[in-house]
């Protein structure tokens, strides 16, 4: 299945890119998708423990399923001002 991915903030220089299509398994998890762009980008792991993720607009946790055409929004946690 695809899925478009949204990187925010700081994400988007790491990963050089503000969106891209993802191919993963049928079945697969939030926590599937983010293994994949830790060995895509092995930098974005150091956020790990932080990072914000929504699928199709409503904060996702790790193991919510994922289905064909969603769009995932990867952030890094808010800051306030």
């Amino acid at each position: 299945m695809k899925v478009r991915v949204l990187y925010f903030s700081v994400l988007k220089d790491l990963t050089g890119t503000e969106e891209g299509e993802i191919v993963l398994a049928n079945g697969a998890t939030v926590a599937d998708l983010l293994a994949h762009l830790f060995q895509k980008w092995p930098a974005l792991q150091a956020w790990d423990a932080s990072l914000l993720v929504a699928v199709d607009q409503t904060y996702a946790k790790r193991n919510m399923p994922l289905h064909e055409g969603a769009e995932v929004a990867i952030m890094p946690p808010v800051q306030g001002g």
